[in-house]
């Protein structure tokens, strides 16, 4: 997930510790079971970070949010790194290329540290490649475009090994309508989409809901045979109103299926306040572009979008969240839907580093299984929200692909 935009600031701080927080008092208890436990974040932006600044994520990094070092440190197993293109990009037909390229970042960094990384395809190879401490790569696409109108394209995409898709993105597409647009295109799913869904189901690639509109999660449901994941959504019960996070009835409707909801830390989907700024923001900027088109007829000058972006920013300052916000999005959702239907997908290098204090980078999922013992959860059930349900539904996903 990307909104650059407006989550422009960053905290600069990582802290496992801070007042307020709910963390356990044997934090060593914590870490222990961090690392014992097999670790699925579903959704981590790295290749859109390794092409806009390459950096070697073998080794410490301190600019970005997930790197070797630190995926150890957290206890990180399975990291889906989300090959994310633009809606532009879709309309300039540049995203296939784009998805091709950050297939092969991903590629090129556990070609590079074979000690360190490994590809992972199937979720039955996990126990066998993650001996010695390797993080494992799996592959998450962020939006269908780089499939364009060719349904082959999906195959092509599964044979390099993706293994989840996010039908839309931030706008519509010919897929799908986005929950970020504010005027809708289909009604949820296009025809097309219908199609996608049942080839993804076919070839045993994990259908994604999270971006979707309301309805496009309901036709998705509609069709699919197989569970399906929401691999970066919040709670919608937190932030009334914005469409982006999962409302009740839909998690519940997800977890009917078999699937998971798989929850996201980024501030923008957690805090109130930022998701409500988030909503205002496309609000604006739909006005903005109205008025710029309106000068652009009358032969005016325009605002810059940049001009634009620092203003809002300015006005409407991220608000500081401690990890509280996540850990009652995960409450809620266990006592919705059931812990075997909850996951996490923390959407880390994809939101400007606005993020809760105690959840900065991959280093941090200690923190969270601190917090989650200190509220009662039951080791067995933390390792289910921790990547046992994610690996559950890409089992039934890929046993029934006919492929």
């Amino acid at each position: 997930m990307r909104v650059t935009t407006m989550f422009g600031l960053s905290l600069g701080l990582s802290l496992s510790i801070v007042a307020g927080a709910s963390v356990a008092a044997d934090t060593a208890t914590a870490q222990r079971l961090a690392q014992d436990a097999v670790i699925v974040d579903t959704h981590i932006d790295a290749p859109g970070e390794l092409l806009s600044h390459w950096d070697d994520l073998g080794l410490a990094t301190p600019g970005k949010e997930f790197d070797y070092p630190r995926a150890r440190q957290g206890g990180l197993d399975v990291a889906f790194m989300s090959i994310y293109t633009s809606p532009e990009q879709d309309t300039t037909g540049t995203a296939r290329q784009t998805a091709h390229t950050q297939i092969d970042a991903v590629e090129a960094l556990a070609g590079r540290h074979p000690d360190k990384f490994a590809l992972l395809r199937s979720p039955a190879d996990v126990e066998r490649l993650r001996a010695g401490g390797r993080v494992l790569l799996a592959l998450g696409m962020e939006n269908g475009a780089p499939i364009g109108d060719d349904l082959s394209q999906l195959a092509a995409f599964h044979g390099r090994g993706v293994r989840y898709i996010t039908l839309a993105h931030s706008a519509n597409n010919r897929i799908s309508d986005s929950s970020y647009a504010l005027q809708k295109q289909w009604g949820g799913l296009s025809p097309y989409g219908e199609k996608v869904v049942a080839e993804m189901n076919r070839l045993g690639i994990m259908v994604d809901v999270s971006h979707l509109s309301d309805d496009a999660i309901r036709d998705v449901l509609r069709i699919t045979d197989v569970p399906v994941i929401a691999s970066h959504s919040g709670m919608r019960h937190f932030t009334p109103g914005f469409e982006r996070n999962l409302s009740d009835e839909l998690a519940k409707a997800i977890a009917a299926k078999g699937g998971v909801v798989q929850l996201v830390f980024g501030t923008g989907f957690v805090n109130p306040k930022a998701a409500a700024d988030l909503q205002a923001y496309f609000q604006a900027e739909a006005e903005f572009e109205r008025a710029n088109a309106a000068a652009v007829a009358a032969g005016k000058p325009v605002r810059s979008a940049d001009e634009f972006d620092k203003a809002w920013k300015a006005a409407h300052p991220v608000p500081v969240t401690h990890i509280d916000a996540v850990l009652d999005q995960i409450d809620h959702a266990v006592k919705l839907v059931g812990v075997d239907h909850v996951g996490i997908g923390s959407d880390f290098d994809g939101v400007s580093g606005n993020l809760p204090v105690e959840l900065r980078s991959v280093a941090d999922y200690p923190n969270l299984v601190a917090g989650l013992q200190a509220r009662g959860h039951k080791d067995g059930d933390i390792r289910k929200i921790l990547g046992g349900n994610l690996l559950r539904v890409w089992t039934a996903v890929e046993a029934a692909a006919q492929h």
